[in-house]
């Protein structure tokens, strides 16, 4: 994971008896990042004879998600031009069109071969095959070379030549070329992404593997791309965005990549907003109203349950979360006129009119939405839905506030491409924040997730028997919609983003009320958990949720592993880490640390890229030392007590609470 390489290497006994070793090596460049190669070798232990190498490109494979072993490419062509081969197909639905190349050459010994080659092109598949004469003792080496050129990149018409030309150009350059390139922009990702865990190896290695899927996903070059719930690592959900990209992901990539990164992912959703609009309008919304879809790939929804899309509003709070967690860290405010303002108001129109007044409860009230937990369709007041709500027009506000002292011209220039007329809007949105409806429990000194809950049997997940979980495979849906129990954090999920405006006492009774009623049957959240846990002084919860997220994948805890990695929830772990044993927090502006160290770690270290500077935090039972290690100087609390970190200094404090 270091060098960002897969590496095989086993020795096969053949029914003759006869003992081949084989070496494999290959790596997807994050230098190139249309090239991909292979280094493949093959020794004969205990004989000689002929060896075949076949080398191939197929396109005509099957989709292995819930769409009945559909196939998702159309022909368009396949041939040889100038030394390489390839294939040329488009999806079906999208029309993206793609072209791949290859380029092969072989070596015994590390002497080049020439190769007498047969070749094989038909419907969507290409290959090139050759025998040769292997001693016994000596290597025979294919390396692979491919190119993977896509019209959103490139001009149709050119594609074909242009992947020919990128592999026999990535073959001249060779594969340890391409490696040692390739390995290098790995060991510097490394740099800032890192985490290390002294005394726990299997927390370790759980980290480390998350952080690499991470990394590996999403480079940030292209505000086009987002990310999927399973990344590049299985088929199931198609590579479609949702809204975990901006509750889980960008806290990451904010944390340890340059700010254009997390920006590019901002991007992403203001360059599909003429989309949500579009999505909104549908659903009878108007005045520039937004809704985001809750799938997608370009801005259509790809959802087709309604339940879901015309009711899990609630992604919309995400999306708007999202500017106001990348400006808070970069203090990128001018990212307002660029897009981000834009966002907040379509988001801000579809709140305004999707609220109605409840004479009965002379409040605003939201009916028929489904809120994180998904094991609740089509209820009424959903507490974080209705609270995102609110939070977002006041965000919105507050944002424009912003643009009015600081960038006139601009927001002259958004009211008049969006009709905005701020005094009007902004009384309603006013009235809307005063009097929004939030259910609650006097009596327990909870909010309630959503209307009726207490209607519900109280139960808790410990009162299910193992053989009935996960209790989606085991139990119907109508018996899940009326049980008490939470797949996710639903109201937690509104603690943690908007952790900043409560106090740790109030945090606590809802926690304490709505974790023993969460399954944790999705990969989501055990991270919000483990944050909130160790906020609240709960150190066994905190890292049985860090052990379950972190090892997630790596034990298949869900059996469902071959249906690919969880990578959103991935994101999580790190926030599982920095957020919640580490402690870091931006509240007011400012960057504080409030560290917890597990029991069973000897030490945590980890960095963090903070407006400039580069910190590096280094917990013990001893203390927290935070080293600045370049860049601008850094102010920041450590237990509330005040720290300006100038470049190349470190401060230190003395012991750290257990966690």
């Amino acid at each position: 994971m270091q060098g960002g390489l897969l590496k095989r290497t086993f020795e096969a006994t053949l029914a003759s008896g006869k003992i081949v070793a084989i070496e494999a090596e290959r790596l997807v460049s994050i230098v190139q990042d249309e090239i991909g190669t292979i280094s493949y070798s093959v020794t004969p232990k205990n004989f000689s004879g002929k060896i075949e190498f076949c080398s191939y490109l197929d396109f005509d494979v099957e989709n292995e998600d819930s769409n009945y072993n559909e196939k998702f490419w159309e022909p368009v062509t396949q041939g040889q031009e100038a030394g390489a081969s390839y294939v040329h197909a488009k999806t079906k639905k999208t029309g993206f069109e793609v072209t791949v190349a290859m380029c092969n050459s072989i070596t015994l010994d590390g002497k080049p071969q020439k190769w007498g080659m047969s070749s094989d092109a038909k419907h969507m598949f290409v290959s090139e095959c050759a025998w040769f004469e292997v001693a016994q003792g000596q290597t025979l080496k294919l390396e692979k070379f491919a190119a993977v050129l896509s019209s959103m990149n490139h001009e149709v018409v050119s594609l074909d030549a242009k992947a020919a030309a990128s592999a026999v150009a990535a073959a001249e350059q060779g594969y340890e070329t391409l490696r040692n390139e390739h390995v290098a922009a790995w060991h510097n990702k490394w740099e800032t992404s890192d985490i290390e865990i002294d005394g726990d190896a299997e927390a370790q290695q759980g980290i480390r593997f998350n952080i690499f899927h991470m990394n590996q996903t999403f480079t940030g070059v292209d505000d086009r791309l987002n990310i999927g719930p399973k990344g590049f690592t299985g088929e199931k959900y198609g590579g479609s965005t949702y809204w975990d990209t901006e509750a889980y992901c960008l806290p990451f990539y904010l944390a340890t990549a340059k700010p254009e990164v997390a920006k590019n992912l901002c991007l992403y959703r203001y360059k599909q907003l003429d989309k949500a609009i579009e999505n909104a309008v549908k659903l009878g919304f108007a005045n520039g109203a937004a809704l985001y879809p809750m799938v997608t790939m370009n801005g259509d929804e790809c959802h087709n349950e309604w339940e879901i899309t015309f009711e899990e509003i609630h992604r919309n709070a995400a999306i708007a979360y999202g500017v106001f967690d990348y400006i808070r860290h970069t203090q990128d405010w001018g990212y307002l006129a660029e897009g981000g303002f834009e966002v907040l108001l379509g988001i801000s129109r579809f709140w305004s009119q999707r609220v109605n007044w409840s004479g009965e409860k002379q409040a605003y009230v939201m009916l028929g939405v489904t809120g994180p937990n998904e094991y609740e369709n089509n209820i009424n007041n959903n507490w974080y839905t209705n609270r995102m709500a609110a939070w977002t027009l006041e965000w919105t506000m507050e944002a424009y506030n912003w643009l009015k002292e600081n960038a006139t011209d601009a927001l002259s220039a958004i009211a008049n491409k969006t009709a905005l007329n701020a005094e009007t809007e902004f009384v309603k949105w006013s009235d809307i924040m005063a009097k929004m409806y939030y259910p609650k429990s006097e009596k327990l000194g909870v909010v309630l997730q959503q209307d009726g809950f207490l209607d519900k049997e109280q139960l808790t997940a410990d009162d299910l028997s193992l053989d009935e979980r996960p209790i989606n495979q085991h139990w119907s849906w109508d018996r899940i919609l009326r049980s008490v129990f939470i797949k996710q954090a639903d109201v937690l999920q509104g603690y943690y983003f908007l952790n900043h405006l409560y106090e740790q006492e109030e945090v606590k009774r809802n926690f304490d009320f709505y974790e023993p009623k969460t399954v944790h049957e999705s990969s989501l959240s055990p991270c919000v958990h483990a944050i909130l846990a160790a906020q609240i002084d709960y150190p066994e919860k905190a890292y049985e949720m860090y052990m379950r997220t972190s090892r997630l994948d790596i034990d298949d805890y869900n059996r469902e592993v071959q249906e690919g990695l969880h990578i959103t929830s991935m994101a999580g772990t790190w926030m599982s880490v920095v957020q919640g044993f580490g402690g870091m927090k931006i509240r007011d502006e400012e960057l504080h640390f409030t560290p917890k160290l597990p029991a069973q770690w000897k030490g945590l270290t980890f960095s963090i890229l903070w407006r400039g500077a580069t910190l590096k935090a280094n917990l013990t039972v001893e203390g927290m030392t935070i080293e600045n290690l370049s860049g601008a100087p850094a102010k920041l609390t450590i237990d509330g007590q005040w720290f300006e970190v100038a470049a190349g200094e470190k401060v230190t404090t003395a012991s750290v609470a257990l966690a």
